[in-house]
């Protein structure tokens, strides 16, 4: 029968060319439907490598729309990610790119994301870093952002990077005396500080933060966004830097 030696072709043909060519099954009848099916069982048993190369496919073109749709949230919430008012504003502020970066104490990923992100700042010197308190791993980690925001509210934005550094170093159980270890060793109005955690104002800005996670469909620590990128996850230096002068390419 030619459908016997014509299904491994037009099943090729079909997964090359797309739906405009593909075969329409509605014009077979029941018989040559079944033949069809066997024909291309035995076809992808002989030829295995051919659903590797298929989800290949589907998984680049997946990771694409997924692309696409993560730079169109960005360019959608681009104020409150890059210019909320309060988040903590370092590497170079005039830098042509920018790197905001959603963290959590408690999160192991952010300790080792640290000396990457240290590194990306120094190897390229022309990025302007934001730091997102966005705490999910339970109350200590809850406590620890409320800490840091406070120091930023009460004693300004160096205060806040000598605590933020502190807690992402420290390995024990953030709690009032340990915090208040923390703020009197760096000589802070501790006071002032462990009084302000409570207050409205941090509720505020961390529940800002929550909220423009959901929209970005953030879920995890730490996650970035680096000009017009989303990513999300951990990544070394290097692919920081290859990413970013990407951005800067496509931007002109």
């Amino acid at each position: 029968m030619i459908l016997r030696h014509a299904a491994p072709a037009l099943l090729g043909l079909s997964m090359i060319t797309g739906p405009a060519h593909a075969l329409d099954l509605n014009a077979l009848s029941e018989a040559e439907k079944a033949e069809f099916g066997a024909q291309v069982r035995e076809y992808l048993l002989e030829n295995p490598e051919v659903i590797i190369e298929a989800i290949n496919v589907l998984e680049q073109r997946n990771a694409i729309a997924e692309a696409a749709a993560d730079q169109e949230l960005v360019a959608a919430n681009a104020d409150e990610i890059f210019d909320d008012g309060f988040s903590w504003v370092g590497g170079n502020p005039d830098g042509d790119i920018t790197l905001v970066e959603f963290m959590d104490y408690r999160c192991g990923y952010c300790r080792r994301a640290v000396p990457e992100v240290t590194e990306l700042l120094a190897a390229d010197g022309n990025i302007r870093l934001v730091i997102k308190e966005f705490p999910i791993l339970g109350d200590a980690s809850v406590l620890s952002s409320r800490f840091a925001v406070a120091t930023k509210q009460v004693a300004g934005d160096d205060a806040y990077k000598q605590v933020h550094d502190a807690l992402l170093e420290f390995s024990g159980e953030p709690n009032e005396i340990s915090l208040r270890r923390i703020s009197d060793g760096l000589g802070l109005d501790t006071d002032t500080i462990i009084t302000a955690m409570d207050s409205d104002e941090v509720t505020e800005e961390i529940a800002q933060t929550r909220q423009l996670a959901q929209k970005l469909r953030i879920s995890g620590t730490p996650s970035f966004v680096l000009g017009t990128e989303m990513l999300r996850g951990f990544l070394p230096a290097e692919q920081m830097l290859q990413i970013a002068n990407a951005v800067r390419a496509e931007q002109g």
